[in-house]
Formats: C-alpha cells, sequence, structure tokens
C-alpha cells in the first residue's frame, strides 16, 4: 500500500511540475532517491557490489535507477500484490 501512496505522489507532483512548465518532467528514480535519503542509495551500492559484483552495480545503476520514480513504486506496488495475493476458494464464501 505504501509503495502505491508513493508512486501516486510522484505521479501528481510530476504531473504538477509539468503543468507549470508546459513540457513533460518526469523525475528519475534516482533523483528522487537521492532528495529523499542519499546515504541509503550510497549503502545499496556497497551492498551490491559486495554480493553480486561491479557488474551488477553498474547495470542497475544503467537500467533501473533511470526509470521514472512513480513507475518504479508503482511497479513495486504490483509485484508486492502478485506476491500477497491469495486466491478466494473454489467452494465460495460458506464453505467449510
Amino acid at each position: 500500500m505504501l509503495a502505491l501512496c508513493v508512486g501516486v505522489v510522484f505521479g501528481v507532483v510530476d504531473s504538477i511540475a509539468s503543468v507549470s512548465a508546459s513540457q513533460v518532467i518526469i523525475t528519475p528514480l534516482s533523483e528522487a532517491w537521492i532528495d529523499a535519503h542519499p546515504g541509503s542509495l550510497m549503502a545499496l551500492e556497497g551492498m551490491v557490489e559486495q554480493r553480486f559484483g561491479d557488474g551488477a552495480w553498474l547495470a542497475l545503476r544503467d537500467v533501473v535507477l533511470p526509470q521514472p520514480a512513480f513507475a518504479a513504486c508503482l511497479v513495486l506496488a504490483l509485484a508486492f500484490w502478485v506476491i500477497g495475493y491469495k486466491k478466494p476458494s473454489a467452494a465460495g464464501r460458506f464453505a467449510a
């Protein structure tokens, strides 16, 4: 739920900035992350390089971090929903 709310907030902020500037403005995930907490991004870099190597960090930095912040948060929210989804019982609501 939190990832969904943050994604919607990023989308609204980008929309307002785009309307006020009369051009499309999309905040990349890296910029939003640095604005929120730069130390955690540096910690993530160290952890990824230590566990997976320099190539993994370069791939993450070049592929994931330039994506729009709202899209990244919405994809994360979708992933959490898929992981936590519980299929309804085939017998119905009144089954034992």
